[in-house]
């Protein structure tokens, strides 16, 4: 480039383009990449309060008794940072250390329970916090084995999807035709999760074939904490989807104002043919988070690589034009050395790089 001169008189910047200060710095002559605009009334995902930015995980180790961190270990080592943030007060009541001491006995006892202790908190860590756009509510964790991971409604593979979540196929197809099930009636929902939605069985433990055999131990009142946690600190709103009855009962106090409830009888072969084929709500939910969010709060169901029920395409930044101008149309006095060069590919890559980043 040693041998780039000033371009003719008659030159006139492309508007967009800001011409360099003498003695400035040349990478200052592209500017930031434009942000894409937001949708007038919408609030930003991306802006939500840290829930726990100032929890300091080492002091808070530190003031934990032998005792205590004996118990809480699986709470220290696979809890998400961000839920043991909001929840250290309430895993260190006598109740909950109760709990972890019932779960011991189990486990010395031989007795077998779901999900493995690795997997109990595996909601959190797919969905942390701040990343929550709908929390579904489950009740007891699947009982049988390689089924219940720590997720309401979602088993591991092999294992095909149980009935109740055959049915929320059916309903979901119903609201995005497009939707596909996935192969060999598979049950993972953990792209769910990774997109936001937390699903949440009000139980988190069960003992091996035997239904509702830890509930009344202690985990509802944590996983009410975190609903209402959820639904107090979210000042954006989310949605709350709660199917039968139990599920109703755990959202009686959610601000309807500020929230979306949207609730209906379960989707167990039992009671869905009492409504839930055609109670709409995960469209309804995805209508609410794009009025509320803009076309990034929408929620795409797909289960299937390749596949997608996204309603409104994702925006992408172009400022490449912006970019190939700056390069023709760069004004230089004199010629410029290889530092300058150097200066100049180096903005340029920034540019680019700025200019494909989602």
């Amino acid at each position: 480039m040693s041998g780039l001169k000033r371009k003719a008189s008659g030159f006139v910047p492309a508007p967009e383009l800001k011409k360099p200060k003498a003695n400035g710095n040349i990478a200052s002559f592209f500017g930031a990449a434009p942000r894409p605009a937001q949708i007038a009334g919408t609030a930003s995902l991306t802006t939500a309060p840290a829930a726990a930015a100032k929890f300091d995980k080492t002091k808070w180790l530190a003031s934990l008794t032998p005792e205590q961190k004996k118990l809480l270990k699986l709470e220290i080592e696979t809890m998400h940072e961000s839920w043991l943030g909001l929840l250290k007060d309430d895993i260190t009541t006598k109740e909950f250390l109760d709990l972890k001491k019932f779960l011991e006995r189990e486990t010395a006892a031989g007795k077998k329970w779901f999900p493995p202790q690795e997997d109990v908190y595996s909601w959190s860590r797919h969905t942390p916090f701040d990343k929550v756009k709908i929390v579904i509510v489950g009740q007891d964790p699947y009982h049988n084995v390689n089924q219940a991971h720590g997720m309401a409604f979602s088993v591991r593979p092999p294992t095909p999807a149980p009935p109740s979540l055959r049915n929320m196929y059916i309903a979901l197809a119903k609201d995005y035709p497009a939707f596909e099930k996935p192969a060999k009636n598979a049950g993972l929902l953990t792209p769910w999760a990774d997109r936001g939605v937390l699903m949440l069985n009000t139980c988190l433990t069960v003992r091996a074939h035997e239904a509702n055999s830890h509930s009344n131990r202690g985990w509802e009142r944590l996983t009410q904490k975190i609903i209402d946690l959820i639904a107090q600190k979210r000042t954006r709103g989310v949605v709350f989807v709660a199917w039968g009855t139990p599920a109703g009962k755990r959202v009686i106090k959610v601000d309807k104002q500020r929230h979306l409830v949207l609730q209906s009888v379960h989707p167990s072969p039992l009671s869905a043919s009492r409504g839930f084929f055609d109670c709409g709500h995960f469209r309804k939910a995805n209508e609410w988070l794009i009025q509320r969010y803009g076309p990034e709060g929408e929620i795409d169901w797909a289960l299937v690589p390749g596949n997608s029920t996204l309603s409104v395409p994702k925006v992408e930044k172009k400022v490449g034009k912006k970019i190939a101008a700056g390069k023709e149309n760069l004004e230089v006095d004199g010629e410029i050395g290889s530092d300058d060069e150097a200066a100049l590919e180096e903005a340029i890559k920034a540019a680019e790089e700025q200019a494909t980043k989602p």
